[in-house]
């Protein structure tokens, strides 16, 4: 076999494990290329850990060059595919536009933060997709309750203290968890240091969702669970409920109380990466529809799977995976497989996955776990909920040991950096894992790019 090019686009779970199991697989025969913004595998699961100060940035910021033999990174944005001539188009991180021709391609771009037609969510909203979001996010909480403890007036200082998230899913559900603990950290360390909240009062925090109850999407055992320890927390939960407009002052709820705030998070879900559509190919509900072997109809050279592929679901007929880390991982060994396998090494085989169960990290030592379909709640569903992402994380395991090891036995870090400010995070974005300049430009396909190298902006770990 003559020396061919593979190129995958995205380095989320999907693209990593296809990327590293196809560089074990052709051992340089094939020359495999990565091409990602950034030069990491962001682990998204313990991305609310981070948001909330429990650990570092580069603890779920696994290095793409060091973790992958044998692939060559193209750090790089893909604005464009062009099937007839087998290339790709992708401007990098300092704006450049550039080309790659390829034999194969796989695409696992991801997906997006989701966005509905709402007054003012889009202005005022800030999402949790990528690093640049929760190292602000981190910062925001952790600058409120600084601005809350020395502001005079009595309803400013609820407003800054008041935390407001849509979306109950897995999502919400940990930010919430996780920062109701983190503020009321900061408020307990305010306090020993002479300048606490009004009144020594807590500060607030909502988690609102249009489904009759939180992680709408799991067994009811692990939603009833999660709802006990939110509550208990101090955390209101209010299902049934969503935001009806969105202003700078606050937000306006369904039922017309209108609830000062200074936070909204906006974890209502996500959609597939705009560039799918793009491309011009049957999609469903914005995802590229694929056969069983993950490949594109009518293209046998290119390949989808993860967030961004209409994958068919064997174990439920007419229906297609959902949008899960679990899925991707399997499906990015799978695509690679047939990827592989379209060269004439080994058989191609269809894509069939069973669920094995779903972790939901509560924050301290609560968490809810159903391993295999038993349910569990407390500190043996965190134990078995830390166990699985170590196992998981295909890097760094010993670093974040040690970072659960510290939280449990200091308090938390306080400290602001402010690298990454509110209009480098917009809501609306394409590119959640990038942080946004101010001054933007069109690039080659009209897609809306950053002019200047991103990582000047943020703290990307």
């Amino acid at each position: 076999m003559s020396r061919s090019r593979i190129v995958i686009v995205g380095a989320g779970f999907a693209g990593y494990q296809a990327a590293r199991r196809l560089s074990r697989k052709f051992r340089g025969a094939a020359e495999i290329v990565l091409v990602n913004p950034n030069d990491y595998f962001l682990y998204l699961p313990m991305l609310p850990e981070v948001s909330a100060g429990v650990l570092e940035p580069r603890r779920v910021s696994v290095s793409l060059a060091g973790t992958l033999r044998g692939v060559r990174l193209v750090l790089g944005e893909v604005d464009g595919v062009d099937l007839a001539s087998r290339k790709i188009t992708y401007v990098d991180p300092e704006g450049n536009g550039g080309e790659l021709r390829y034999d194969r391609l796989v695409l696992t771009v991801g997906s997006v933060n989701k966005l509905l037609p709402i007054p003012g969510v889009a202005e005022y909203a800030h999402g949790f997709r990528g690093m640049p979001e929760a190292l602000y996010l981190r910062d925001h909480i952790t600058r409120q309750i600084a601005m809350a403890t020395s502001e005079e007036d009595p309803a400013e200082s609820d407003a800054r203290c008041t935390f407001v998230v849509v979306g109950a899913g897995y999502t919400g559900t940990e930010v919430a968890a996780h920062g109701k603990l983190f503020t009321d950290s900061l408020a307990k360390q305010h306090r020993k240091a002479g300048n606490g909240l009004r009144g020594d009062s807590l500060p607030r925090w909502m988690l609102l969702d249009i489904a009759p109850r939180v992680l709408p999407e799991l067994d009811e055992r692990l939603s009833k669970t999660a709802h006990r320890v939110l509550t208990k927390r101090g955390v209101e939960v209010r299902t049934g409920m969503s935001v009806k407009e969105a202003t700078n002052e606050g937000v306006l709820l369904d039922d017309g109380e209108f609830v000062r705030t200074r936070s909204l998070i906006w974890c209502v879900g996500v959609r597939p990466d705009p560039l799918v559509e793009e491309m011009g190919l049957p999609t469903e509900k914005g995802r590229l529809c694929v056969d069983k072997y993950l490949q594109v109809p009518g293209y046998p050279e290119v390949f989808s799977c993860g967030d961004a592929a209409a994958v068919p679901d064997l174990t439920r007929p007419g229906e297609y995976t959902p949008m899960t880390g679990q899925h991707a991982v399997r499906q990015g060994k799978t695509v690679a497989d047939n990827v592989a396998a379209s060269y004439g090494y080994g058989q191609r085989r269809p894509y069939k996955h069973n669920d094995l169960g779903f972790t939901v990290d509560l924050g301290g030592v609560q968490a809810a776990a159903n391993p295999l379909g038993v349910p569990l709640s407390g500190p043996l569903a965190n134990a078995v909920t830390r166990a699985y992402h170590l196992a998981a994380l295909p890097g760094n395991r010993v670093r974040v040991a040690a970072d659960w090891l510290l939280d449990a036995l200091l308090p938390r870090q306080a400290a602001q950096l402010g690298l990454v400010r509110s209009w480098s995070v917009p809501l609306e974005s394409s590119s959640p894992e990038l942080a946004h300049s101010p001054r933007r430009y069109q690039g080659p396909e009209g897609r809306r790019t950053d002019s200047r190298n991103a990582g000047g902006n943020s703290a990307q770990g």
